[in-house]
């Protein structure tokens, strides 16, 4: 079982203790055994592509660049911090459905292999290119193995990539660029799935879906990208992804399709950064209403606008309190109704009791709305040791 806490509660309070509340801690030693574990699993021609969005900490892009990672970007700003890694071509992605031009340019510059979501992206980068360019290309499925799964929308319309059905009059209209070719395929087709079975049978999917591309267009595939979508748990009991049959699985795969000789890539962020992060925040007051107690705390929604978004609230707990069956509704500082981080159970709470939530080293900061009616944004501690 995977922990869901990278900090006991004397290294949180001595956290709280020295840089304040709210804020954000990381460990490095949980985000450099995550990584080497996940390495570990996985057959060699597969590429590890950690997903910047997921958290941008520049201490934690430089442990992962150590490691040997490539870096999946989706905007300027991500372009920017890893380009402050000075790693070589090859080494960086860049996605997301509306790149402009400048963007574009950067990533040539840079030598990024650009993910194109589109006849645009194409378009923009033959005229801004001055020699060959290999591109990957995003196809929007018309599978759908998570279902359910809001966050990548189904079968149904996307803003991202072609879609399938469209993808071979695209490659024909491609053919007349001058510069750009298309090398590659781009699926993300998962969100945090926790199960081995699922994210194998969208992979095998995705490959199949190479295949009939490859033999129908005699597409040159170099690098079949699989996305992200590996899963960490975020209530106890929750199972943790399989790593030893999920790597084994992939070995499969390929030994299914001895057609396809270039790399896989996957681009893991919340598996890689949740687990090694912590936001701490202490109760304000506690308020009783109409049969609900609220907690109310330091930072809410400005700081984890996960809940919000995804119905899930993250792992909780009072630091040195122990357990507890006190149902407190979760509220934070913010003039809106919407301010809630969860309804958990904890032991009775009462102002200045401080909070721990685990799994905060994906989508916490960097997600969050920390600008909104100007709240101090919280510190960000990377503990090295």
């Amino acid at each position: 079982m995977t922990p869901l806490f990278a900090f006991d509660d004397a290294t949180c309070r001595d956290l709280a203790e020295a840089h304040g509340t709210p804020c954000f801690a990381y460990s490095a030693t949980v985000a450099l055994s995550g990584f080497r574990a996940l390495r570990a699993a996985l057959p060699a021609r597969v590429r590890l592509a950690y997903a910047v969005k997921a958290n941008p900490h520049p201490d934690l892009l430089r442990t992962f660049a150590n490691l040997g990672a490539s870096f999946d970007c989706a905007s300027i700003g991500e372009l920017d911090r890893v380009g402050a890694l000075e790693l070589p071509p090859g080494r960086t992605f860049f996605a997301g459905p509306g790149k402009r031009e400048a963007e574009l340019a950067k990533a040539l510059a840079l030598g990024v292999r650009v993910q194109a979501e589109g006849w645009e992206d194409l378009a923009r980068l033959d005229a801004l290119a001055t020699e060959p360019v290999a591109v990957n290309l995003r196809v929007h499925p018309a599978f759908d193995l998570d279902e359910g799964n809001r966050i990548i929308g189904g079968t149904g319309p996307s803003a991202f990539g072609v879609d399938e059905e469209e993808v071979p009059a695209l490659l024909a209209r491609a053919a007349a660029l001058r510069h750009v070719r298309i090398r590659g395929l781009h699926v993300f087709a998962a969100s945090n799935q926790r199960e081995a079975a699922t994210l194998l049978a969208i992979h095998g999917a995705v490959l199949a879906l190479a295949k009939r591309l490859h033999e129908a267009h005699a597409l040159i595939l170099e690098q079949i990208d699989l996305g992200g979508g590996l899963g960490i748990p975020y209530a106890p009991g929750e199972t943790s992804l399989d790593l030893v049959r999920f790597g084994q699985g992939l070995s499969d795969l390929v030994a299914d399709h001895p057609w396809f000789t270039g790399e896989l890539i996957l681009e893991p962020g919340r598996f890689l950064a949740g687990p090694c992060g912590v936001y701490l925040a202490r109760v304000v007051r506690i308020k009783e209403s109409r049969g609900t107690r609220f907690a109310i705390l330091e930072g809410g929604i400005n700081h984890l606008i996960r809940p919000l978004l995804t119905g899930q609230a993250f792992p909780v707990q009072a630091v040195g309190k122990g357990e507890g069956e006190v149902l407190h509704t979760l509220a934070g500082p913010l003039c809106t109704g919407l301010d809630r981080l969860g309804e958990v159970r904890l032991p009775a709470l009462a102002p200045g009791d401080l909070l721990a939530f685990g799994q905060a080293g994906a989508y916490g900061r960097n997600e969050a709305m920390t600008h909104f009616l100007s709240h101090p944004v919280p510190p960000e501690v990377w503990v090295a040791n």
